[in-house]
């Protein structure tokens, strides 16, 4: 999947995955994550999402990526934040960095195979409600790696969709229990916290389940 693709999404409008009013299923596992106020949590493939909005009232710091620079824009606009914006030319990256009530965010926008864990700095979270889902199947086992090698398996709130892939292409793709499993298994505990029909369907046109999970590091 080439950045093309994406990027031809967005100027189309063809942004169906955006929420406009945020994710509810944030809103109602959240507190799985146990964590404290002023973690700081990443939000990979975050596009305009109001779910940082959410995180940053509720107290967090956040750190995200994003491949499409006007997303970035338009999610600041919305958020009523002028963001400092600093280019990071031997990563050939964006970062875009505000802070809002002592509590910061970091944009950064660009491949996010370029950040690396010295340049993200401290990550005691992940919430992956896009960003997998929207990966072909052989980039999702690269972009699992490197989730873990960025945040050192930080404990994942992570949302997946579920359906008869051969019935409908993807994005989103069909990520189910078993390729959860064989992607985090290794380093994680992993357990189920919903599965939910898609209302009227996934695009409209399949049946399909939307699945919460809980990834915490397993014990050595």
């Amino acid at each position: 999947m080439q950045a093309s693709y994406w990027h031809e999404k967005w100027q189309k409008g063809e942004t169906a995955f955006h929420q406009f009013k945020g994710s509810p299923l944030l809103k109602a596992h959240f507190s799985e994550l146990g964590l404290p106020k002023l973690s700081r949590l990443l939000v990979p493939l975050c596009g305009k999402t109001r779910d940082i909005a959410w995180l940053v009232a509720h107290g967090h710091h956040v750190v995200a990526a994003e491949l499409h620079e006007p997303a970035v824009i338009q999610l600041f606009n919305d958020m009523e934040i002028e963001p400092k914006v600093m280019h990071l030319g031997e990563f050939d990256l964006i970062h875009y960095q505000a802070i809002v009530d002592e509590l910061r965010i970091d944009v950064y926008v660009g491949d996010i195979f370029q950040l690396n864990p010295a340049l993200v700095g401290r990550v005691d979270g992940i919430y992956d409600r896009a960003a997998l889902v929207a990966l072909p199947f052989d980039m999702r086992e690269k972009y699992t790696s490197h989730m873990r090698e960025l945040t050192g398996a930080a404990p994942q709130l992570l949302i997946s969709f579920d359906y008869e892939q051969h019935l409908l292409p993807g994005p989103p793709y069909c990520v189910d229990a078993g390729e959860v499993v064989s992607h985090y298994g290794e380093h994680y505990d992993i357990s189920q916290l919903a599965s939910e029909d898609v209302a009227g369907g996934l695009k409209g046109k399949l049946k399909a389940n939307e699945e919460v999970w809980l990834l915490q590091k397993s014990e050595p």
